[in-house]
């Protein structure tokens, strides 16, 4: 298997925080939310973007997400995945996460 570019940084808000759990391994594991707004050009005119991100921490971006709290404003960094085999919603695995 080939390693092809899924990398995406985003800015936002923390609008969801769970608390940290372990999987059956051993591995932290943490679940969060990001808002995102900004003001984006497409087709050479301004748009007003806004949208809520689900996102997942593993490891140690688990332990870093743990200090964080709601309402804080971060910089997520990671690779988009489909939620299961069967849910194709869309989930950012975070590996970086810090405050702005």
């Amino acid at each position: 298997m080939s390693v092809a570019c899924n990398r995406l940084s985003i800015n936002g808000e923390l609008v969801e925080l769970d608390c940290l759990r372990y999987t059956p391994a051993g591995v932290a594991r943490m679940a969060l939310k990001i808002r995102h707004a900004s003001t984006q050009l497409e087709a050479g005119i301004a748009r007003q973007v806004q949208c809520d991100i689900p996102a997942l921490a593993l490891g140690a971006a688990a332990q870093q997400a743990n200090n964080l709290q709601l309402g804080q404003r971060v910089k997520a960094e990671g690779f988009l995945a489909q939620r299961s085999l069967r849910i194709t919603q869309l989930v950012l695995h975070i590996d970086n996460i810090k405050l702005e």
